[in-house]
């Protein structure tokens, strides 16, 4: 079954993971679903649980994903506020590698930066 929405698959096991969903829950509306990759990938064989496990996955209606970071900035894009990040993401140069490192430091640090934060 294909879904008529984008969804986020995220890891349900993380709490710092679980906060900043509800954050971009808060922002897209009813625009993107949200769920974690423990109870859904097996609706999603292109993905795998290593890609879920180290980076949240947005999976558009058809099949195609974006990850990490670009799948972030491709969410907010559907609220409207936000187009300018996926934009950059996609045209300054060096916009989408230094913020796919910083989100892989965040995510490999994730139980750091959930106490700091």
């Amino acid at each position: 079954m294909t879904e008529s929405i984008p969804v986020m698959l995220y890891d349900g096991d993380c709490g710092f993971c679980k906060r900043w969903i509800e954050k971009w829950r808060h922002i897209t509306g009813g625009k993107i679903n949200y769920e974690p990759y423990q109870k859904e990938i097996a609706r999603h064989p292109q993905l795998t649980h290593q890609q879920c496990k180290a980076a949240v996955q947005l999976v558009m209606p058809g099949g195609s994903f974006f990850s990490g970071a670009k799948a972030v900035f491709k969410a907010l894009h559907f609220s409207g506020n936000y187009r300018f990040l996926f934009w950059s993401y996609l045209h300054f140069p060096f916009f989408a590698p230094m913020a796919e490192w910083f989100y892989r430091c965040i995510a490999r640090n994730r139980m750091f930066f959930s106490k700091v934060l």
